[in-house]
């Protein structure tokens, strides 16, 4: 999913799945059996007709290889599919344009077995050649396109480009058949073979974007300029085709693709229009202007259901935290400093009273789904009189912080910023913690600061995009010049050297131990972070919409191929 740092330029990141060839037969089996329903519902409905659904914001463009917003990501997975994919309702993999895989014992080789009759909404078959044209495309990227601004997931995943410039995971694709294809890898990492699942790797069109010249980025400044493919002609394999991005209305409209391998959808057209107010948004919704829209406020959640609507609830697969900046303000260098700001939050009173039903109090940074969760690590425990006495021994007695929250923004983790920053900002003041509030637009300078140390303390948070420790802690610390900067820590360099070695273990067992440890070390020995909460959040739809599956990775993993109205 999309994730707090798009809006700079975004920072990228399965439970390791290590996947033998008779395990992944298993799974394509399951596979086949649900593709009737495509999203695992039961189906039902009638065929026909179009679904529109309010969307938060306009997509970037439509090339999910240069994609890091969320509305692109939602429309983009309409319309492409990668080798792997995730299991409706869960972040599980699972087989999608590969059958099946197998790996070498020190997995750096992959073999993936593709399906056949597949094609792209251009006609062209996909096949061996059509994947290692796609990765030649990724990893050849030149000039603008190597900017981890632009290429961002493929910065963030795989490191450099086939120049050689900078290190690269992604060695090599080979055709071997003309429906077997080989993947080479510099190292072992946890992210195979659940990366490939993630949007900005699927298959897209070799035919389309040679002819549209996919990969004439121009940098235009502070920003960049996409050549034709990205903006008019999307080329993938799923379900649904582009049809037209018409601005003048904000909607997106795509229509059903008759030749996709899974069955044709039920809807005729699918539309997004483009609604950026959460209550206009609702009003759509109650209007009948709109079937449907992400990210209901909670507040609204039981009113909406009572009015005859659908609330669905997903997973929560999130963290809320409250993040440190060591990098100016001395006194958060000191661990004990740290620990007090810790206790002082009452995060169960938080979870409580800001944040939706189901909700949960954080121990560390991700949720229990994931693989090398601790389950013996427990909660910092509310203790004020223990803040207190921390700070004294720190000798920080009245500690002074700017303490940054977001304003024009709701996000699945924080859905209300400035009342959440509220609570947290009386609880620190209950231990005599002088806060100055600074509040800036998410997308308006908020980040931005964040990420250059203007900010003591911050409120942020990650919806992960895969089912790995690596999306999430590797994510945040892997790389010392993150946003917590923890490059200014003595220990900045060690977790990150110790997270890279934890993703680089071939042995899942030994892999699952080592986040284990990690997930202690970061939370009692480093602590850059307050880990506060995991959200579920909501999607609504009305009452006529049938075959829905909610996800917990949100809209990247949720498919409208079976959805009906009426």
């Amino acid at each position: 999913m999309v994730n707090t740092r798009t809006a700079v330029g975004g920072l990228r990141r399965l439970a390791a799945v290590g996947v033998a060839g008779a395990v992944a037969l298993s799974m394509a089996a399951c596979a086949q059996s649900q593709r009737g329903n495509n999203d695992g519902s039961s189906g039902g409905g009638k065929v026909g007709g179009t679904l529109t659904f309010g969307s938060e914001g306009a997509p970037k463009l439509f090339d999910p290889f240069y994609a890091t917003d969320g509305p692109t990501f939602r429309i983009a997975h309409q319309m492409f599919e990668g080798l792997t994919g995730f299991k409706p309702g869960t972040a599980e993999v699972t087989p999608a344009l590969a059958e099946r895989w197998e790996q070498t014992p020190d997995g750096r080789t992959w073999t993936f077995q593709l399906r056949k009759g597949v094609k792209f909404h251009d006609g062209t078959e996909f096949n061996a050649d059509a994947v290692c044209r796609n990765f030649q495309r990724m990893a050849g990227q030149t000039g603008a396109g190597q900017s981890s601004a632009v290429s961002q997931y493929w910065v963030d995943n795989f490191g450099g480009f086939a120049d050689g410039a900078k290190p690269s995971l992604f060695r090599s694709c080979t055709a071997k058949e003309p429906h077997t294809a080989v993947i080479e890898l510099t190292r072992s990492t946890s992210k195979f073979p659940g990366v490939l699942g993630l949007k900005p790797f699927a298959m897209q069109s070799p035919t389309a974007l040679e002819k549209y010249n996919a990969n004439n980025v121009q940098a235009q400044g502070d920003s960049f300029s996409f050549p034709e493919y990205a903006l008019q002609h999307p080329t993938g394999t799923g379900a649904f085709r582009f049809s037209k991005y018409d601005k003048a209305n904000n909607t997106v409209e795509l229509v059903r693709f008759d030749d996709y391998w899974g069955g044709k959808s039920k809807l005729d057209k699918l539309v997004y229009k483009i609604i950026p107010d959460e209550t206009a948004r609702k009003q759509e919704l109650q209007s009948g202007a709109i079937d449907g829209y992400d990210y209901p406020a909670p507040a609204d959640w039981a009113q909406l259901e009572k009015d005859g609507f659908q609330v669905l609830k997903r997973p929560a697969f999130n963290i809320m935290y409250l993040g440190f900046t060591q990098k100016n303000n001395e006194k958060l260098r000191d661990l004990k400093v740290r620990q007090a700001i810790a206790h002082a939050v009452n995060r169960e009173q938080l979870v409580k009273t800001q944040l939706p039903d189901r909700a949960q109090v954080a121990s560390q940074f991700f949720p229990d789904t994931v693989d090398g969760y601790n389950k013996d690590l427990k909660a910092i425990p509310y203790d004020p009189e223990k803040a207190k006495q921390l700070l004294a021994e720190a000798g920080a007695s009245g500690l002074s912080v700017n303490f940054y929250w977001p304003s024009e923004v709701t996000r699945p983790y924080m859905p209300n910023p400035k009342d959440i920053f509220g609570a947290i900002k009386a609880d620190l003041e209950k231990v005599g913690i002088k806060v100055n509030p600074v509040t800036k637009p998410w997308n308006g300078g908020y980040l931005e600061d964040v990420d250059q140390a203007k900010a003591d303390l911050f409120l942020l948070g990650w919806t992960g995009d895969q089912n790995t420790p690596d999306n999430f802690i590797g994510t945040f610390f892997g790389d010392p010049t993150n946003r917590f900067h923890t490059a200014s820590a003595s220990w900045g360099a060690q977790l990150a050297s110790e997270l890279k070695s934890a993703d680089e273990e071939p042995d899942a067992g030994k892999r699952t131990k080592r986040y284990q440890d990690l997930n202690r070390k970061i939370v009692e020995e480093y602590l850059p972070a307050v880990p506060l909460s995991h959200s579920p959040p909501a999607v609504v739809f009305r009452k006529d919409v049938k075959g829905f599956t909610a996800s917990p990775l949100t809209s990247t993993g949720e498919s409208f191929a079976q959805v009906s109205k009426g």
